[in-house]
């Protein structure tokens, strides 16, 4: 009789941890999505407390916000594009991790990424100050600081932590450069920053111990001069506000990145038929990149040739985001197939699927940003 009441009483506790165990792993199903599922995060880049705002990818591209982490910095504050950046909050090669700088304490945040949950795992001073962009390549990661005069610094990212790299610092061209971005090369040869004031392009070489040679600069090929990154072939583009007092002047050019670490132009000033394009994103597979026009609240979208040619997709403007969007920043799904906006004008996101043809589809937007709250900073896993 006492083994059978043993055996009862197991059966029991059994039969009573399903009944725990269903719902949570019903709810673990619904949290994590389909296949297709994944985030997009903001930031707010507040002064007092800066936040990074996740969102919920759902199959379809739509987003629904979950909740906030703090940085456990501050950011600069102020209204629309305080920072004047691209690459301000930007995710891992691999997409395990987010970088988020704080402009206004002079600091660099890491997160790890899991699915739509971040969990803060270091946070270091940036060697400047007014950090504005950030990059990696491997266990190398370098920020660019906009105060003073304009460096760059560089640190070794192990298990999470990141330790400065002796002697890494590299200056910009002179005070008051006000770079807009930095990027490492898809071979993590090189190192790329903008210099928004002086339309200089600067390419450091990545030297063996983790340092940078002096850099090598090239003039911007067209008027104003916003943002750098590569194509996955190692293409370089450059956004451009286009000449002062232009209409709808902003393009886009393309540069082949030679082994001295010089720029040789490729697509000169493409025009993007949008104002202020400052912003630029490449598809994962290389083959379409998109500009976000800021003051006429549209994404242009270019085909990239083999060469690194760019080709006005038919129309250019391939979105349009509601009146007053200022999209300053955009960001493309690891998966390759939905692109997002930063509209920081209106305080919304803006979705949009990427077809095979790279055109795109609008799929409305998503509130849970402050109109005009000085966020900086997409990125999506």
């Amino acid at each position: 009789m006492k083994n059978a009441n043993g055996v009862v009483r197991t059966l029991l506790l059994v039969a009573f941890g399903i009944s725990i165990l269903a719902p949570a792993r019903g709810f673990a199903q619904a949290t994590e999505g389909g296949e297709d599922s994944g985030a997009v995060f903001a930031m707010t880049n507040g002064v007092e407390k800066n936040e990074i705002i996740a969102f919920r990818r759902n199959d379809d591209g739509t987003l629904q916000e979950t909740r906030r982490f703090a940085t456990d910095g501050r950011g600069s504050g102020g209204n629309v594009d305080p920072l004047g950046s691209q690459g301000s909050l930007v995710p891992s090669g691999d997409h395990s991790h987010l970088f988020a700088v704080n402009a206004g304490s002079g600091e660099l945040s890491v997160f790890r990424v899991e699915g739509d949950l971040l969990s803060l795992e270091d946070k270091v001073v940036s060697g400047g100050s007014e950090p504005v962009a950030v990059t990696q390549h491997g266990n190398l990661v370098y920020v660019v600081n906009a105060g003073g005069n304009g460096n760059v610094v560089g640190f070794r990212w192990q298990n999470g932590q990141l330790t400065e790299i002796s002697n890494s610092t590299r200056f910009l061209s002179g005070s008051n450069s006000a770079p807009g971005s930095i990027a490492f090369s898809p071979d993590g040869k090189f190192v790329a920053v903008s210099e928004k004031q002086t339309s200089k392009l600067d390419v450091f070489s990545v030297q063996g111990d983790g340092t940078l040679s002096p850099a090598v600069v090239t003039p911007s090929a067209g008027p104003g001069e916003f943002s750098i990154s590569f194509t996955p072939n190692g293409t370089a583009l450059v956004s451009e506000t286009g000449p002062a007092g232009g209409v709808d002047a902003s393009a886009l050019s393309s540069y082949a990145l030679l082994a001295s670490g010089s720029l040789s132009p490729i697509s000169t000033s493409v025009p993007t038929l949008g104002a202020a394009t400052c912003w630029q994103v490449t598809t994962p597979d290389g083959r379409f990149v998109y500009t976000a026009n800021a003051g006429t609240g549209t994404v242009s979208g270019f085909s990239i040739g083999a060469n690194g040619s760019l080709t006005p997709l038919p129309g250019t403007i391939q979105g349009t985001n509601p009146s007053g969007a200022a999209n300053i920043d955009i960001t493309i799904s690891s998966n390759g197939k939905f692109l997002y906006t930063l509209n920081a004008g209106n305080g919304t996101i803006g979705m949009f699927a990427i077809h095979k043809d790279g055109t795109l589809t609008n799929l409305g937007t998503v509130d849970g940003i402050t109109a005009a709250g000085g966020f900086n900073g997409i990125a999506a896993n």
